[in-house]
């Protein structure tokens, strides 16, 4: 059983940064790639960024490129997400998500095989 769970959202100014951590329990994914996606109110999920899990191989969406860095701590079992210069536009529940297969396409949602909760980012302006 394979479970992942968020934490390190909040409320931050625009402008701000926060990190957001995903641990995981159960299996690996050493040949696989862990994501973050987001939904806003009324939008549907968005690709953010994806790391593969064994060389760490990054994909950003150009939203947030050179703002986000995402991470991983193998030993740890831990995906993490760097965001910086937040704007009201990141404001979003933030989900990481992982799969085995990383010749899936990265940025679609189907890709993906396990899900967290989520955790809710807000950016005030």
């Amino acid at each position: 059983q394979v479970q992942l769970v968020e934490s390190g959202g909040g409320l931050v100014q625009a402008g701000g940064s926060l990190r957001l951590s995903c641990a995981a329990s159960g299996r690996t994914f050493s040949s696989g790639r862990m994501g973050w996606f987001r939904q806003a109110p009324g939008k549907e999920r968005e690709f953010v960024a994806s790391i593969t899990w064994s060389i760490g191989i990054t994909y950003y969406a150009n939203s947030v490129k050179g703002r986000f860095t995402v991470s991983r701590d193998n030993a740890e079992k831990t995906l993490y997400l760097q965001m910086n210069s937040l704007t009201p536009e990141d404001t979003a529940v933030y989900y990481c998500a992982a799969t085995n297969n990383r010749a899936r396409d990265a940025s679609s949602s189907r890709s993906y095989d396990y899900w967290g909760q989520g955790t809710q980012v807000t950016v005030s302006s």
